[in-house]
């Protein structure tokens, strides 16, 4: 009997520990306080993360600021998060210096983008690649051209991950889908975070998941910044993986962004998000809100838009992740079902979708200036279709700015004097 019962309760042990584990680490909000925290930055009698080369080390008994592991918090994000050269669905960052030469290129193809452009050595500049986050240990460091941010004023002294996700993850979606802040003060309810809320979970009654990418909500205030949040995180869907190049065929990988993206990028480039755009008029910017819909025109033109030359999409097969939209809902299913790795459905835009900021701009790093999608001052590929060396890049960094798409070597993706995407709305190549 005695035997019986401790099989048993190995056996529960087992279990709580494998169903531990099943989750994310962030678990859609607050993450496991010793993954980002130490307390005296020993273990086993060194340091914490015990000599790897790849994660911040600091001095025996002295940790980070706010007990952090890290110098600056970015470091703790890229000790797990900028780990390793293979692709991995939760990698933003290759390890290593990132040349001109297409020898050491960043392989990381989140959505996001690859925070190593910002550290390449293409004719000399980085800094206009991305968000510069600061990271010393990992080789970031502060924006060598901008103090703020372009229409903001968020500090680039301060910059880093922390700077749009929110650590803690206190925002969330409820089961009517609507996102809040709770007041965790002593005295209060709200509704728990049972697991992410990026990849479409719809929690029940009584539940909530997580904010889309832990970002920070409506009355977050990254330290130091001066600067409080006043729109919420975005309605969008990410397929579970989604770190890896496009096949040259045309497999894509496909975040459904619903709503919201611009007006929360706002929180910090306010003058930048355009609602009321009217057309040759002065001082608008491109239009992208929630309320820059696509006209029949735009949209029949990015349906019908395949590449230079080529006319012949349908809305059935139009989508290119290298200019995606908002669908311009917030309903989840509905995200759910656009959302996919290689096999998303390809369906085009509608006049009800709408222009985003995430339309041309990566949001952490791409291989162009301004963090651009894709090159918007010179041809994608020569007359005969096929990728040069330029901007400092060599062909092979081309395609991997592209995403791996293909040229006329290696898939024939893009068309002979293939023009900038511009044109997937606009056809004037």
């Amino acid at each position: 009997m005695k035997k019986t019962i401790i099989i048993l309760m190995a056996i529960a042990l087992l279990s709580i520990g494998l169903a531990s584990t099943s989750y994310a680490f962030h678990d859609g909000g607050a993450a496991r306080c010793e993954g980002c925290h130490t307390m005296h930055n020993s273990l086993n009698n060194t340091t914490f993360n015990q000599g790897n080369a790849s994660k911040w080390n600091g001095t025996q008994f002295q940790a980070g600021p706010y007990l952090l592991q890290g110098t600056e918090p970015s470091e703790v994000c890229l000790n797990c998060h900028g780990v390793g050269t293979n692709a991995s669905s939760y990698h933003v960052s290759t390890e290593g210096a990132v040349s001109a030469n297409g020898a050491n290129l960043p392989n990381q193809y989140t959505p996001g983008g690859d925070f190593s452009w910002v550290r390449t050595t293409a004719n000399s500049i980085g800094s206009p690649y991305g968000h510069n986050i600061l990271a010393g240990t990992f080789g970031y460091v502060q924006d060598s051209r901008l103090n703020t941010s372009p229409g903001g004023a968020f500090p680039a002294s301060v910059l880093g991950c922390q700077s749009c996700h929110n650590p803690h993850g206190s925002t969330r979606r409820d089961s009517n889908g609507a996102y809040s802040t709770p007041d965790t003060t002593a005295g209060g309810t709200y509704d728990p975070i049972i697991a992410s809320g990026s990849t479409g979970t719809i929690p029940a009654a009584g539940e909530a998941v997580g904010a889309y990418r832990i970002l920070g909500g409506n009355g977050y205030s990254p330290r130091n910044s001066g600067v409080t949040f006043n729109a919420d995180p975005p309605f969008a869907v990410s397929p579970s993986s989604y770190n890896k190049s496009d096949t040259i065929n045309g497999g894509q990988v496909r975040v459904a962004y619903g709503q919201g993206m611009s007006e929360w990028c706002g929180n910090c480039h306010a003058a930048l998000v355009e609602d009321a755009y009217v057309s040759g008029a002065s001082g608008h910017t491109h239009p992208a809100a929630n309320a820059a819909k696509l006209t029949a025109t735009i949209a029949d033109n990015y349906n019908a838009y395949v590449k230079t030359g080529d006319l012949q999409g349908t809305s059935a097969n139009s989508y290119n992740n290298l200019v995606p939209y908002e669908e311009g809902t917030s309903d989840i299913a509905t995200l759910v079902a656009l959302a996919g790795s290689s096999n998303a459905p390809l369906t085009g835009p509608t006049t009800n979708s709408n222009v985003a900021c995430v339309s041309c701009h990566r949001v952490h790093a791409s291989g162009f200036t301004s963090m651009t999608r894709f090159g918007v001052d010179s041809l994608v590929t020569d007359e005969t279709g096929t990728f040069e060396a330029k901007n400092g890049f060599s062909a092979d960094g081309q395609r991997a700015a592209y995403y791996g798409r293909g040229d006329s070597t290696n898939g024939a993706f893009w068309g002979a004097a293939q023009r900038a995407l511009c044109n997937k709305c606009h056809i004037k190549d």
